[in-house]
C-alpha cells in the first residue's frame, strides 16, 4: 500500500506549471495566524538536525494542533542543495514535505555518494517519479532560477545569512528570528506566548 501512496500519474506531474512548482509550501493549518518560516538548505547538517530531532515535537505541539503553520522556503547553499530543492518541488504538492523529510533524513547518503545526482534520482524513483520526469526536472533552469529567487528574497527581506533560520510572525508581523538548529525548548519559548499560553 505504501508504494501506491508514493506514485502519481506522469501525465499529471508533467503538467505542473512553473508557478505551481514554486508556490509557497505550507505544513499545517494554512489559516493559522502564527507562522514559523524556515529558511533551509538540503545539504546543511544543522537543517537536517532540526528536521530529525526538533520538528517532530514542534509539529506535535504547535502545527498539528492548528495553532502554527510551518512555511518552508528554500535557501540552497550549494548546487547540490539546489538540485535537491528542485527534486522536492517537482513532486506533487501533497508529497513535498515527504520528499523534504526523506532528503534530510538521508542527507549523509545522497550528499556523500560518488554520484550525488544519481542518488537523488534513486530517491525520486523510490518516491514514484519516472526517470524521464526526474531528468526533465534536473534540466529545468527556470525552476532552478525560481528557487534561487526565493533565496534572494529571503536574504533581502530578512537578512538571512545562515541556515537554518526561522522567522516567526504573528498576524503578519515579524516577532522573532531564531538562528540555527535550536532545541524544542527554544521554539516553545517563542511560540507558546504567541498561540495563547498552554
Amino acid at each position: 500500500m505504501g508504494a501506491v501512496l508514493l506514485t502519481w500519474s506522469v501525465a499529471a506531474s508533467a503538467q505542473q506549471s512553473l508557478e505551481g512548482m514554486l508556490k509557497e509550501r505550507v505544513l499545517g493549518n494554512p489559516d493559522a495566524t502564527v507562522e514559523l518560516i524556515e529558511y533551509s538548505s538540503l545539504t546543511c547538517p544543522h537543517c537536517a538536525s532540526f528536521h530529525k530531532e526538533t520538528l517532530g515535537q514542534v509539529k506535535k505541539e504547535f502545527i498539528d494542533t492548528g495553532k502554527v503553520k510551518l512555511v518552508y522556503r528554500d535557501f540552497p547553499l550549494d548546487g547540490l542543495a539546489l538540485r535537491g530543492a528542485m527534486l522536492a518541488r517537482c513532486a506533487p504538492e501533497d508529497r513535498y514535505f515527504a520528499y523534504l523529510e526523506t532528503l534530510f533524513h538521508n542527507q549523509d547518503a545522497w550528499t556523500r555518494a560518488a554520484d550525488p545526482i544519481g542518488a537523488l534520482g534513486q530517491i525520486a524513483r523510490l518516491g514514484g517519479m519516472s526517470k524521464e520526469r526526474f531528468e526533465a526536472c534536473m534540466a529545468d533552469e527556470k525552476l532552478g532560477d525560481g528557487i534561487l529567487q526565493i533565496r534572494l528574497d529571503g536574504q533581502n527581506a530578512h537578512d538571512i545569512k545562515s541556515t537554518p533560520t526561522f522567522v516567526v510572525r504573528a498576524n503578519g508581523e515579524q516577532k522573532k528570528v531564531i538562528a540555527g538548529a535550536q532545541s524544542f525548548a527554544e521554539f516553545e519559548k517563542v511560540l507558546r506566548p504567541l498561540v495563547g499560553g498552554s
